[in-house]
């Protein structure tokens, strides 16, 4: 052993340095394995790929440290251990950055036309793109970097070509009008999972609608009177005495002057307002059903950028905008003596979750895929328990969204992305649909024989339907296997006081501002030391200082340890800390001419149970337990007992017993804390291999 530990601790000046040394030595590419060979087990694991326009966050940063356990374990124990990264395109939202760039210079996308704006994004994604993968690599995640792959890169693209081609080719792609969500900012359609939810303050108007054979009338409750210009039914709940009688009959539609029916449908809440609703099919999810059930008809009176559109029924609002077209629909109904009262009302309004726009419903043409056997497929996955999900229990809200899976609407009606590969076709593909093809797409032929099917996946709740329901389905209609085996949903960070984290409310937390001040070690510390089987960490900065301190006892234990050790040699060319015995017999300590004392013996004895409950933690995904158990016995039975009685003793015993625990202490923490455990075995032991390609403990 050497005795080279001098100074404090100073993550700043070693992380880069050691990350260098780990990519010049290739250990994070498999294909560098010594003991390759085709007997040699495989482990592998795909990044969630974030978006090119993002960086780090809590969760990317909990999520990233949860697989860089996983693989640098899996890589000590000799498996043949691959962690694909990459990015995601994400059309929407790149568009976005791009077309905001272009306004700084007075210019649209559409001065610039297609090709070119293509141009300008490939430029950006070049030189921008990349943020979010570099900081990952300050955070230490060991990815094999060579494999990098891009939702848009050509292999991609082909994937995404023959995919689409192979759903045609089996009737499950058709194009219809349907009514859809929209967003007039971006301009596309938009799915139900990629809308957001903000409170709205506003009124719920109730509106006198005459009955067409008597002078009597129907009071309908509505948040939204400029959509009644679209109206072509008032629908009760067929139990409702209230208006038993009045089922079938006309009503007048106010401000149109035409008749529509009264109809009766299950779906209607007898408690919301009055129990009579207005059905706009053109501009309602679940009034477009009722449409559908009663053989309504569509009457389109807002258009694609959130104005009213020039309809018979709209004479007198066409081209206003949705909340001009509110204002004077109110007005008119106040004049005509038709509204009743109105109320203060709160609720929620769905948004875009790029540009936070009030996302409309209207008809739409689009492409969609048919759910109904992929979903089957998906379903039968996980209740066969092929793929099982950790906690368990958000295996149901994976199986209720199936259980009411609707067709996909997969186009999308802006430029940057995959295009629709149909002849004559402007619109791209949800950026879902790429991403779906994750687990396969990101390999060649000769990775997918060897990785394919990955070992686990690590992702967050929110995207369990967007991401791995259509993961699933993919890897098992392409692959004809499941793409993983384990779905872990980490857990959500939320702030202290256990709001949502949020760069543009301000409750955000920069992961990179911990790794500056106290480094990558200490901020894996503080978020894993929090997964104590919760689902919603409420984020407290002391647990990072924790790792730091934790990051400088250790550090002072090797220095302590390698002094005591100075010119000392091990009994044993080839030491390991595995080589105990699991019983730590009275002979088995006899490891050289000298004896080991009780205290010996039971802090061994310690260590081997530590070894042993630590590999079952990370194996059950107990990361915090593992990282618990371990910091207790390094900081309460190492240091603070044994290496203070240590210190009046200077025989051999204690010297092995004192290596042999630091030893195995930095491989045991060298997945959570992989940079002090490196700089400190690299000065221990220099003249051996690096840490990260060791022997894991058994």
């Amino acid at each position: 052993m050497s005795s080279k530990i001098e100074g404090p601790y100073n993550p700043q000046k070693t992380e880069e340095n050691i990350y260098k040394t780990w990519e010049k030595s290739g250990s994070f590419n498999p294909d560098n394995l010594k003991t390759n060979s085709p007997k040699t087990q495989s482990f592998s694991i795909v990044i969630p790929p974030p978006n090119i326009t993002g960086s780090l966050h809590m969760g990317h940063a909990l999520n990233a440290t949860i697989q860089d356990v996983l693989i640098r374990k899996k890589r000590m124990e000799g498996y043949r251990a691959l962690w694909i990264p990459g990015t995601d395109h994400a059309g929407i939202a790149t568009q976005n950055v791009v077309e905001k760039q272009l306004k700084k210079e007075g210019l649209t996308r559409h001065d610039l036309g297609r090709e070119k704006f293509m141009e300008r994004v490939w430029e950006w994604k070049e030189e921008s793109g990349n943020k979010i993968l570099t900081q990952l690599k300050r955070l230490g995640a060991s990815c094999d970097w060579s494999r990098t792959s891009f939702t848009m890169d050509r292999n991609y693209q082909e994937w995404v070509k023959k995919v689409f081609l192979h759903y045609q080719k089996k009737g499950w792609i058709y194009r219809a009008e349907r009514v859809i969500n929209w967003c007039t900012r971006c301009q596309t359609s938009l799915s139900d999972l990629e809308l957001e939810y903000k409170e709205e303050k506003t009124k719920l108007w109730f509106i006198k609608y005459p009955l067409a054979k008597n002078s009597d009338y129907v009071v309908v409750a509505t948040t939204r009177p400029e959509t009644m210009l679209g109206d072509t039914a008032v629908a009760v709940n067929p139990k409702d005495a209230r208006y038993k009688k009045l089922i079938g009959q006309k009503i007048i539609l106010p401000l149109v002057e035409k008749e529509i029916p009264i109809i009766a449908d299950r779906v209607v809440d007898p408690e919301f307002g009055t129990g009579a609703v207005k059905v706009t099919p053109a501009h309602s999810m679940a009034d477009s059903e009722i449409g559908e059930r009663h053989s309504l008809p569509f009457v389109k009176v807002i258009d694609q950028f959130g104005k009213i559109t020039d309809a018979p029924e709209t004479k007198n609002y066409v081209g206003m905008k949705i909340t001009e077209a509110r204002e004077k629909i109110v007005e008119d109904l106040n004049q005509k003596g038709l509204i009743e009262k109105e109320e203060d009302y709160t609720h929620n309004v769905s948004t875009c979750y790029r540009c936070s726009k009030t996302v409309e419903n209207i008809p739409s043409l689009q492409w969609f895929l048919k759910m109904e056997d992929l979903a089957k497929t998906a379903t039968e996955a996980v209740k066969s328990g092929k793929v099982v999900f950790h906690p368990q229990k958000w295996e149901k809200i994976y199986l209720d969204w199936l259980s009411n899976i609707k067709d996909w609407c997969i186009s999308r009606q802006i430029w940057w992305g995959h295009k629709v590969p149909v002849e004559g076709s402007e619109d791209v593909l949800d950026t879902w649909f790429s991403s779906a093809l994750w687990p396969f797409a990101t390999m060649n032929e000769k990775d997918l024989e060897v990785f394919y099917p990955t070992n686990v996946l690590s992702t967050a709740r929110d995207i369990i339907n967007l991401w791995v329901a259509r993961m699933v389905f993919s890897g098992i209609e392409f692959m004809d296997q499941e793409p993983f085996k384990d779905v872990i949903i980490h857990p959500t960070i939320l702030t202290k006081q256990g709001k949502r984290m949020s760069k543009s409310l301000g409750t955000g937390v920069d992961p990179m501002d911990y790794i500056e001040k106290y480094g990558a070690d200490a901020t894996r510390f503080g978020l894993v030391w929090q997964m104590m089987g919760v689902q919603d960490i409420h984020w407290s900065e002391e647990h990072v200082l924790a790792g730091k301190k934790f990051c400088n006892k250790l550090w002072n234990i090797a220095r302590f340890v390698l002094q005591k050790n100075e010119n000392f040699q091990f009994p044993t060319s080839n030491f390991q800390s595995n080589s105990l015995p699991a019983d730590a017999s009275h002979q088995a300590m006899q490891a050289g001419n000298y004896q080991f004392s009780k205290e010996d013996k039971d802090i061994l004895e310690k260590l081997e149970n530590l070894t042993k409950t630590t590999d079952e933690n990370i194996e059950k995904y107990k990361f915090g337990q593992a990282l618990h158990d371990i910091y207790d016995f390094v900081w309460r039975e190492f240091a603070d007992k044994y290496i203070e009685s240590a210190k009046t003793r200077d025989d051999e015993a204690v010297k092995e017993t004192l290596a042999r625990i630091l030893t195995t202490s930095l491989k045991l923490l060298h997945p959570f804390m992989p940079f002090v455990t490196e700089e400190i075995w690299s000065k221990a032991f220099s003249d051996k291999e690096l840490l990260i390609t060791e022997s894991w403990p058994k």
